[in-house]
């Protein structure tokens, strides 16, 4: 399985960092190819020029070579992994940035029409997005309504073929102990090989 992995998050040694080190680590034990971004490290540009801004026709060859390897690559995945934190309720822009310029059409789907419905290009059916936040789960979901699960679970990755979306957050990392973050990032890996191998969190931990 070729699993793609993207992080991002400006800081490093940030736990965010730590999630990313984990999921590649625990995807490699597992047996998977993985094809690892850190896009703040890597210098992404998440600027969309005015040729990039087609929604129907299939998008022309980027010119940019960072920019052609990304839609290269994530139309050889099986599955992906998105890391990243809770930013006004939005990812990072570099993330919100790699989704406007790879995701193109003739990449991830193709679209009749404007009002049409897409159909996703993607080979990849599978998706796991580790978020951190510092708003506690009952006020996200009272007061903002928790955006980030409509995102990423509503508009994006089924709009390119991705029918399996999973989702953990880690709350809230600001205050949160040494033991807590071990514990967090035990259950990353179990989240990953649960992707890979089809099977739910529950029953990796419980080795069936």
């Amino acid at each position: 399985m070729r699993v793609g992995v993207y992080l991002a998050h400006p800081k490093p040694g940030s736990f965010n960092h730590a999630l990313f080190e984990a999921v590649v680590d625990e995807l490699r034990e597992q047996g998977a190819e993985v094809v690892a971004h850190d896009l703040y490290a890597e210098g992404f540009s998440p600027l969309l020029g005015a040729e990039e801004t087609e929604t129907v026709a299939t998008s022309a060859s980027a010119e940019d070579g960072q920019l052609a390897l990304h839609r290269a690559e994530v139309a050889t995945l099986d599955a992906l992994v998105l890391v990243h934190p809770n930013w006004w309720g939005m990812p990072p822009a570099v993330l919100a940035g790699w989704v406007q310029r790879v995701m193109v059409p003739g990449v991830a789907y193709k679209l009749g029409s404007a009002d049409g419905e897409p159909v996703g290009m993607l080979r990849a059916g599978r998706a796991l997005v580790l978020n951190t936040s510092d708003t506690p789960e009952a006020r996200e979901h009272e007061e903002f309504g928790d955006p980030l699960e409509r995102i990423w679970a509503a508009c994006v990755l089924p709009y390119v073929g991705v029918t399996d979306v999973r989702r953990r957050v880690f709350r809230t990392v600001t205050d949160s102990s040494a033991g807590e973050r071990a514990q967090w990032l035990r259950q990353a890996r179990q989240e990953v090989a649960a992707l890979i191998g089809r099977r739910g969190p529950e029953e990796v931990r419980a080795g069936a």
